[in-house]
């Protein structure tokens, strides 16, 4: 098999960059979001926790149009936020990472929900007793007992951001060098004559990518439950 080409590097690297940066930025989204869910009960939590997940069960294709819907160049949010902020979506890299973002959440919020969840009440009680602020008990009792679930929920919603492929194609296409990742790539590869290769290489990447992620989350997991049993 022969070497990567400068095209399938660009797709890596692209793909690379979005999951990164899709799944930073909907870290502390997502660590709001698991607090809570798991430290609250108010009207409506049901429904709230439904439609955290509803992306793991609608079609992707949907999910990108509703993105396209919202985030386009003409749509309510999307024309503010050009106009506003320069902040363009569709048919961008950027856009890319939004749809990888909302399709990789769920992966994102459960783990660390769990692990908020599984953290001792006690604990945090016993700080709020000395007297730190809510603020400073989920800083210096709550997160750091829920870090290996949170480092588990990172990996895992990178692992489904460098996967994704039917919401990102959806609401931003499949455009070489600034849209097109590696599951795009290897799309558009299996519609070429001879790209079977090509296509090959890239598959091969991205099971590796995905094994590593998967391994790493299931260290961060048992980490997690080490520490709560005190281990």
């Amino acid at each position: 098999m022969s070497e990567i080409t400068p095209a399938e590097w660009t797709a890596i690297l692209l793909s690379l960059r979005v999951a990164v940066i899709a799944t930073l930025v909907a870290t502390p989204f997502g660590i709001a979001l698991a607090w809570l869910l798991a430290r609250r009960d108010f009207w409506g939590k049901s429904v709230l926790d439904a439609l955290v997940h509803l992306p793991l069960v609608l079609p992707p294709v949907v999910t990108g149009y509703l993105l396209l819907l919202s985030f386009g160049r003409r749509a309510p949010i999307g024309a503010w936020l050009a106009d506003n902020l320069g902040v363009v979506f569709a048919f961008r890299w950027t856009g890319a990472a939004l749809a990888c973002g909302v399709m990789s959440f769920p992966l994102l919020v459960r783990p660390i929900r769990l692990s908020i969840e599984a953290v001792d009440r006690r604990l945090e009680q016993a700080a709020s007793t000395l007297g730190a602020a809510p603020w400073q008990v989920f800083a210096t009792v709550t997160l750091p007992l829920a870090l290996p679930g949170i480092l588990a929920g990172m990996v895992l919603g990178f692992a489904k951001a460098i996967g994704e492929f039917g919401a990102t194609i959806t609401f931003v296409s499949n455009i070489p060098g600034e849209t097109q990742t590696i599951a795009s790539a290897i799309y558009s590869l299996i519609q070429t004559p001879d790209g079977d290769a090509a296509a090959m290489r890239l598959v091969l990447v991205s099971i590796v990518i995905a094994m590593a992620a998967l391994i790493g989350s299931e260290w961060f997991a048992r980490r997690a439950l080490q520490r709560l049993h005190g281990n």
